[in-house]
């Protein structure tokens, strides 16, 4: 049995741009956990870390001891069979998914390879976040919650079906939570306010709120430390972002410290009901989908105003500033500072001194490893 995992990445990180502009792969959250946490969960006493680009190598470490290592790439999400065959690998063995390495012994560059038969979930393009996020909603709550006692919610509440767990330090009052379609999952000391209605799949993570009169369909996922209100519909958010208003958010992926103003909305579907093309950022140019639903991508630190309104299929990069009124373009580069009327250059001053005041309201401090990968994607923002 290996001692150490290093995550490494694929052909699918620059797929994933923007939400991989700021983070390795193995920390896009899909279900309840990160893709990383799915495969340390499998292999507990196994030290971890990230094999990742230079610009996030800092932030996101590799392990010390390196003795005995497993090569794995994160984007290839873990089931049973597949994580006893990773258990599996000799020195020097990999395993690759439709040519594409998945894992491997004490090298990330394997000689000897099996081409692995067996079915696997992967993480290849931003939409496929809240495309999988009902599997993996499921696979989560089952590990998650198996031999383990949920606690109870306050009989204010309406409860339909039993597929809930509810970890220590949650509040929630007279709201519905209907877990017919799917479990739902209230992390620790978040909160349901009063006359939200919540079906399934759906996970709150730690102290996030969900405010007052909020609809949710699943599967969706709510990262830690969030605020949301308005309608959303199978939609994945990293983590300390707010939609705290009302609006509709759906078939979307929200990065982290993202703002959305009161009463923005986005569209999932085209008017004539095609597949949804969508801007790669690897390419440069628009890709298809495969999808009819496909909403809005945001990278980290961006924001919108009130009443902003983004058409199907919009990609918004990292730290950008949207406002105004009409439809922004859907595609909206990196440090940009405008709306439908044009953009302009979101100065990298200013935009980290918003970062920085965004963070402390957290008590969490913009240090110069966070400047520095913000000011990375500054700089290389015209390639990306």
């Amino acid at each position: 049995m290996f001692s150490t995992i290093i995550f490494i990445e694929g052909s699918e990180v620059e797929q994933l741009y923007p939400l991989t502009l700021t983070r390795p792969t193995g920390e896009l959250r899909c279900g309840i956990r990160t893709l990383k946490d799915k495969w340390t969960g499998l292999f507990p006493d196994v030290l971890s870390g990230h094999q990742t680009r230079p610009h996030l190598q800092k932030k996101f470490a590799l392990p010390k001891a390196q003795n005995d290592v497993a090569y794995i790439n994160p984007s290839f999400m873990p089931n049973n069979a597949l994580a006893e065959r990773v258990r599996r690998l000799r020195d020097g063995e990999g395993i690759t998914f439709s040519g594409e390495l998945v894992a491997a012994r004490n090298t990330d560059s394997p000689t000897t390879v099996e081409e692995y038969d067996g079915e696997i979930l992967r993480v290849q393009y931003p939409w496929d976040l809240f495309r999988l996020n009902g599997e993996a909603l499921e696979y989560d709550f089952t590990v998650l919650t198996r031999g383990r006692k949920s606690g109870l919610l306050s009989a204010t509440n309406t409860v339909i079906g039993n597929r809930i767990f509810v970890e220590e330090g949650v509040k929630a009052e007279c709201a519905v939570f209907n877990t017919t379609n799917g479990p739902i999952y209230l992390d620790k000391h978040s909160e349901v306010m009063e006359g939200s209605v919540l079906r399934g799949g759906l996970y709150l993570g730690e102290h996030s709120t969900i405010k007052m009169g909020t609809k949710i369909y699943g599967p969706t996922t709510i990262g830690p430390h969030s605020k949301v209100g308005g309608e959303v519909n199978n939609s994945v958010i990293q983590g300390y972002t707010n939609k705290g208003h009302e609006g509709f958010l759906g078939n979307s992926v929200l990065g982290e410290w993202c703002n959305i103003g009161a009463d923005s909305n986005n569209s999932n579907l085209k008017n004539n009901y095609e597949e949804v093309r969508i801007w790669s950022m690897a390419k440069g140019t628009f890709i298809k989908t495969g999808l009819q639903f496909c909403g809005l991508i945001m990278g980290d630190h961006s924001k919108c105003g009130i009443n902003t309104m983004f058409n199907t299929g919009t990609v918004v990069g990292v730290s950008a500033n949207i406002f105004g009124s009409g439809f922004p373009r859907n595609y909206i580069p990196s440090f940009s500072w405008g709306g439908a009327s044009g953009f302009t250059e979101y100065n990298i001053d200013k935009a980290l001194r918003t970062a920085s005041l965004v963070m402390e309201r957290r008590d969490l401090k913009l240090d110069e490893v966070e400047r520095e990968i913000l000011e990375w994607v500054n700089d290389n923002k015209n390639s990306k």
